[in-house]
């Protein structure tokens, strides 16, 4: 993120190669990097701080058995968003990876607010700031994430939502790591693979590990 001489923000989004390796490589890749929504108040977003891969082979992924209308979006081509509802009330944002037709993505579990802060908490009102973005509904509430993103380009600066490389990465890592590689959140299947990776000082990250390992 960047501002040009008159004030106006710019961000240079990831490419679509960023999200072509399988999604437990992207995953921990994401970490340090923007998350944005374009709303037309501006920009808001933050810090990507704790993501899940879900892959191909795996019985917790949504395309496991097969493209449905559902997850249709999960199916590539890579760098699109896959957003889906569920327990009947909340949206779930996702970064779909790996080559087209292979069903693997990767959930954005927690962000840390950095710009568009006001427009973020006018859709979700929280007492602790923490609150506002640290789990993967409730970053959606905040930043009006739904239905209408799913299958959005996330390398395209003109999408409603996209993610964008972080310039200064090295210096967030110094400040909010280690990365620690942990199982997965709300799952039954296969609850004991360590597909969830985060920052591991962030005050946002969702839930932190009993047993935390340096990815």
């Amino acid at each position: 993120m960047k501002r040009t001489s008159d004030g106006e923000t710019v961000f240079a989004p990831l490419p679509v190669s960023f999200y072509e390796p399988c999604a437990d490589v992207v995953a921990p890749a994401l970490l340090g990097h923007w998350l944005v929504r374009k709303t037309g108040a501006g920009f808001s977003g933050g810090l990507i701080v704790e993501t899940e891969a879900y892959l191909a082979d795996d019985p917790a992924c949504h395309g496991y058995r097969g493209r449905t209308a559902r997850n249709a979006a999960m199916f590539g081509p890579s760098g699109r968003a896959y957003v889906y509802f569920i327990y009947g009330n909340h949206w779930c944002f996702n970064a779909v990876c790996h080559r087209e037709g292979v069903a693997e993505a990767v959930l954005i579990r927690a962000v840390e607010p950095v710009f568009g802060i006001e427009w973020m908490q006018k859709r979700r009102a929280v007492v602790k700031a923490r609150e506002l973005t640290n789990g993967p509904a409730k970053l959606c509430a905040a930043l009006d994430i739904d239905r209408r993103m799913d299958g959005a380009k996330l390398d395209d600066v003109s999408s409603p939502i996209f993610i964008a490389c972080n310039p200064k990465r090295e210096e967030e890592f110094a400040a909010l790591g280690p990365t620690i590689r942990t199982t997965r959140i709300g799952i039954t299947k296969v609850a004991d693979w360590p597909l969830r990776f985060y920052l591991g000082s962030s005050e946002f990250v969702s839930r932190r590990a009993s047993e935390p390992k340096r990815a």
